[in-house]
Parts: structure tokens; sequence; C-alpha cells
């Protein structure tokens, strides 16, 4: 694992022109929480990471439900569900609560209980959920690897992007089980690829060929007069001071959870290049146009293609207690 590459300083600049100066010097802070509250607890933060393209979310929700349109938590509430009430849902690291905010609007959920660190993102959900009436959401600022854990209390555990940040994987999964009932699930949606991000050499060279096919006003970075012109991933200085939990122990979700829990359903969702590639650069990808549409759609090629030979870096999927 190297210990700087050519992507930290690029990142480097793109978070203070991003965030301020004030952002690189939380980084100092010797608390390795403190470091990961700080990347993830400002609900004002605006990126360019391939998750804000629309065309990215319909490809996901095409895989795993088979619709474009229909998204993974009705497909789930329909699926395993249906025609139960009263529910308890813990999601933990929930974040800004988006997909928890969509799981409370089904009647089925007496409870959806938040979990995080970031408080500033739970108080923005918390808002929401008050604009929407939605009386059956709880939001606790916790860090779980220090809390008391229920025993048979959950219908649905929840992790979305968020369990690769947990360290200690197996012993997260232990006190999952027991604080699932009998028949409970566990729904995953997350980042099971390398751990702390180091790309393998194919993925890389693959990515950077990809990119080079891109016209240059495409690959101009988000608030910067930069083009992106090259990637190399990661280096470990960078992974341990900016945030310390980010992929740390990620290799293990696959195996973790399978020895655990009983596979109900798997989805391979992709993002092992069209992350790589988007980042910084996605919001040249919002554009309706016909250019943009037929990028996309070698982007997509060219990751289904790649999928075709190695693992998704992202995974959904849903396990039940037995």
């Amino acid at each position: 694992m190297p210990l700087l590459t050519r992507d930290d300083f690029s990142e480097l600049l793109a978070k203070v022109q991003q965030r301020g100066a004030s952002y690189l010097f939380s980084k100092l802070n010797p608390s390795a929480l403190a470091r990961t509250q700080r990347t993830f607890d400002d609900p004002t933060l605006q990126t360019a990471n391939w998750w804000i393209v629309p065309a990215v979310r319909a490809r996901w929700n095409q895989r795993i439900t088979g619709d474009p349109t229909f998204p993974y938590e009705p497909y789930v509430v329909a699926k395993y569900l249906r025609n139960r009430t009263g529910l308890s849902l813990c999601s933990l690291g929930s974040g800004s609560c988006s997909h928890e905010l969509a799981f409370a609007r089904h009647a089925a959920f007496s409870q959806v209980e938040c979990v995080d660190i970031a408080r500033a993102l739970l108080d923005q959900a918390k808002i929401q959920a008050q604009r929407e009436g939605l009386h059956n959401m709880h939001f606790v600022v916790r860090d779980i690897n220090r809390q008391h854990w229920p025993q048979n209390t959950y219908d649905v555990v929840l992790f979305h992007s968020a369990l690769h940040h947990f360290q200690h994987v197996d012993d997260v999964l232990d006190n999952v089980w027991h604080a699932l009932r009998p028949g409970g699930l566990v729904v995953l949606y997350d980042y099971v690829g390398p751990n702390r991000l180091q790309w393998s050499a194919a993925q890389l060279f693959a990515a950077n060929e990809l990119l080079a096919t891109l016209p240059a006003s495409y690959r101009r970075r988000y608030r910067s007069q930069r083009l992106k012109t090259r990637i190399s991933g990661p280096g470990l200085i960078r992974m341990l001071v900016s945030d310390p939990s980010e992929a740390v122990e990620s290799e293990q979700i696959r195996g973790a959870v399978k020895q655990r829990f009983t596979l109900l359903e798997e989805t391979e969702v992709g993002g092992n290049l069209l992350a790589l590639v988007l980042k910084d650069i996605a919001h040249h990808f919002l554009a309706n146009t016909p250019q943009t549409h037929q990028l996309l759609a070698t982007l997509f090629a060219a990751e289904d293609a790649f999928l075709t030979y190695h693992p998704s870096d992202i995974l959904f999927g849903v396990y039940q207690k037995t």
C-alpha cells in the first residue's frame, strides 16, 4: 500500500476549494473519531461523485429491482414485508437518512431508528421527518462501537454505505444477530471492495483507459479549472488522516454476513470503474444531452465488461436470521 499518491495531492486541493482551510486543519485532530465526524457532519456539502448522476441511480435500480424507476426500499417492502405492520427498523451509520425516510413512509414500520455519529446530518433528517409528519422516526447520535445492544428488538437492520466504515465487522454482525428478532432481515447496500480503497492494478488500468476517452470538457474537476487526467488511488497516509473509518475491513463483509445469516438474494451493483472515473467530474454528467447520454452508455458498457471477470465493489443483499 503506497504512503502517498498523485491522487492524494489532487484530493487535498479539491477539499480546500470545496470545504475551506478549516476542513484541512480539522484533520490535525488526534482523535480518529473526530476526524471521521468532520468528514461527514456537513449537511451543506456539495460533491461531484458518481452517486449524484440520475442515470447512475437508475442503473442501480435496474440491477437490483429490474426497474430503473423502482428503488430498493419499496422493493424490499413489497417482496419481504408485504401485509406486515408494526415493524421496527434500525439503520446503523444512517448519515442523512434518505433511505431511512423512504422506509419510514411505508405503513409497515412503526419505528425507524437512525444511528450515526454525525449530529448535523441527523438534525437535518429530523427536520425533514417532521415536515412529512413521520412520527415513526427516531434519531440517535451514538458510536455503535460503544453502544448497548438490545436483544430480539428489530425486524430489519439496514446498512446503506455504512458497514464498510466499521472496524471489527465480525463483532458488529454478531451484535446485529442478537438484536434482530427471529426471522429478521439484514438489508445491505455497501462497498465490499479492497480495504482502504486500494484498487487493483487491473481496475486502475481500466479506469484510466476509460477516463482518457472522455472529452476535456467532461474532465474539468468540480469547483476547479484543473482537468482530471489520471487516477492513482489513495495512499495510506490520506486514508488514515482524512477518514480512518473508510473501508477499514470492507473485504470481510461478504463472507462475514453470510456466515451469520441466510442469504435471500444478492446483486452485484458495480462501481468498480464508475466510482473512480466519475469522482470530482460527475457534475458534467447531469446534463440531459445526446453527448452525455452516449458517454454514460460507454461508461456503463465498459463497467459491465469489467464485472464479467471481477467481483463487484458494491453489493446489495437481503439476509435473514434463521
